[in-house]
């Protein structure tokens, strides 16, 4: 997938470009219907399927105090973009000044003249434009008289639930992992660098952990999860323990990954964490033997949810 991260890195005509425009936090089952269709179409008309979306999110520069905390960084979203089938991906340096244009400004000046635009695929909800006065009755007045089409996709509903990243974000706020797989279409995951802990893990109970650099990151509720872990493309079934570990008195978050049937130091590599199923909450155990004997328990029950799943 090719990844233009400036409007003037445009180094190339688009050949029958068809677009969709959005934030795509999450890259959910909603999302992942509209890119279906926008490759359909390209792929009838010949044409190149693209996401057109933001850097930094739109929030972050609009409202700083209410920027969410995101399900998909921007790495993560766009190996999600590649592997759904996109040929190329747009990102839009977002600040005060984008945001200042009319909604007619974007469309004539970037979508028309910049990307010369065939079709476009939104949301139902898709809102654009200084103050977000731009709306789908407008992109589809601008559209006919420009000559592009516009086509608006419809929410998608699982088990009576609108599927949305502000759903997706409260399941996993909630420790609910197997309803926000429900919605992503995948379980949640966290992507991090690997960083020296206490050492414990491995000196004291037994049971070495990979911890995690826990920053800016969106986390599942503290507790005991079964986990997949992926390092170097293979996957590793395992138990993540995030929180403050009571049982130390440890005063800063933490997350720690023991990864089973895995030895091998990692320190400073990428892991990445599959979050399929909450196990319990933190326990304050009166010592360490009490919480060996819980965690052995833990991986029997983790062994068993990821040997279905």
């Amino acid at each position: 997938m090719e990844v233009i991260r400036k409007e003037k890195d445009f180094k190339r005509p688009f050949k029958n470009p068809v677009l969709t425009i959005g934030n795509f936090d999450g890259v959910h089952l909603g999302h992942q219907r509209i890119f279906r269709l926008v490759k359909e179409k390209a792929n009838e008309i010949g044409g190149e399927s693209i996401i057109y979306t933001f850097e930094p999110h739109p929030v972050e520069v609009l409202a700083p105090k209410l920027k969410p905390l995101l399900v998909t960084p921007l790495e993560e979203k766009l190996r999600l973009f590649e592997e759904q089938g996109i040929n190329v991906a747009i990102l839009a340096n977002f600040t005060a000044k984008f945001a200042s244009q009319t909604p007619e400004e974007f469309v004539k000046n970037i979508l028309y003249d910049q990307i010369k635009i065939r079709q476009l695929f939104v949301g139902h909800d898709y809102t654009f434009g200084r103050g977000r006065r731009g709306n789908i009755a407008l992109l589809k007045e601008l559209g006919r008289k420009l000559g592009f089409n516009v086509e608006v996709v419809e929410a998608v509903r699982v088990g009576g639930m609108v599927v949305s990243s502000t759903l997706i974000r409260e399941f996993i706020q909630k420790g609910e992992m197997r309803e926000a797989a429900k919605l992503l279409g995948r379980y949640y995951l966290l992507s991090s660098q690997v960083i020296y802990g206490h050492g414990r893990g491995s000196r004291k109970l037994g049971f070495p952990t990979a911890n995690l650099k826990p920053a800016g990151l969106l986390f599942p509720k503290p507790g005991i999860y079964a986990v997949w872990a992926i390092h170097e493309g293979k996957k590793y079934a395992g138990v993540a323990n995030l929180g403050w570990n009571p049982t130390f008195h440890d005063q800063k978050f933490s997350i720690e990954v023991h990864i089973l049937n895995f030895d091998r130091e990692i320190y400073g590599e990428n892991l990445r964490v599959e979050f399929v199923e909450r196990l319990r909450d933190e326990v304050t155990f009166p010592g360490p033997e009490e919480l060996v004997a819980q965690i052995k328990k833990d991986v029997a029950k983790a062994k068993n949810i990821l040997r279905l799943n």
